[in-house]
């Protein structure tokens, strides 16, 4: 459904993406794994068109994601930010059916607030949630309301930007499992980024290393332990020794 060609991008003398290949079917999660500063989210800003490759192509459903209807490309997508990234002055039913209230996916503000009181129903939260605020929330609650706006317009792709940063070991547990039956109940085609080797292991398909630029090795996620690969083996656990160099 994705693929990326040849991908290059560069700031400056900074070359970020040095040649990304990749390609993420339909219906299926991609999570895509690298240390901090490895290009992964500069990977994901090229494909919804945020930052454009210097060169390579980037496809979706076989069309060039630089041309057409911009509107009705980003209708597609669905996106759960790493820090929740909600709207402080608004209500949590109004920041889940953020979407919903304007642009070309727009609803009648009764049917709006409706999908989002039954889109918190589904990550976990009760009705009485849609009236409260942010700062009124957890952070396991916020992230809960990021799922719910990711998913409020249906979307056929669904990116997920560190999905359980900054949350304790349990609530990471229970928004991996959300995801992931979320995922699947609609069908979507899901990419993460992330560090956390449990949401890997509960949320992939298939799982991609990004180091130094390049993909460095790329299967399904029940290779991943016998991979081969010196890269991906020091990532994943966690050695200081091995190709990857840490920063000291």
């Amino acid at each position: 459904m994705i693929e990326l060609s040849d991908v290059h991008k560069a700031f400056g003398s900074n070359k970020v993406l040095r040649g990304v290949n990749l390609t993420i079917p339909k219906s299926t999660s991609m999570v895509i794994i690298g240390g901090s500063g490895t290009g992964k989210s500069v990977a994901l800003k090229c494909i919804l068109g945020l930052v454009t490759p210097d060169r390579g192509t980037i496809t979706l459903d076989g069309q060039d994601v630089t041309k057409g209807d911009r509107d009705a490309f980003l209708a597609r997508f669905g996106m759960l930010f790493q820090g929740g990234a909600l709207f402080d002055s608004l209500p949590v039913w109004q920041n889940v059916a953020f979407r919903l209230l304007r642009g070309s996916l727009k609803r009648p503000k009764a049917e709006a607030r409706d999908i989002a009181v039954e889109k918190l129903r589904r990550v976990g939260l009760k009705s009485e949630t849609a009236d409260l605020y942010p700062a009124e929330l957890s952070g396991g609650m916020q992230k809960r309301v990021g799922l719910a706006r990711a998913i409020a317009a249906e979307p056929e792709i669904i990116f997920f930007d560190e999905p359980t940063t900054g949350l304790d070991p349990i609530m990471a547990g229970v928004i991996n499992e959300l995801i992931r039956e979320i995922v699947t109940e609609m069908g979507a085609t899901a990419m993460t980024i992330t560090h956390d080797m449990s949401s890997v292991r509960a949320i992939a398909d298939n799982v991609a290393m990004l180091h130094d630029g390049v993909i460095k090795w790329t299967g399904p996620v029940s290779r991943m332990d016998n991979s081969g690969d010196p890269y991906l083996d020091q990532f994943i656990h966690g050695r200081a020794e091995g190709p990857i160099e840490a920063v000291r």
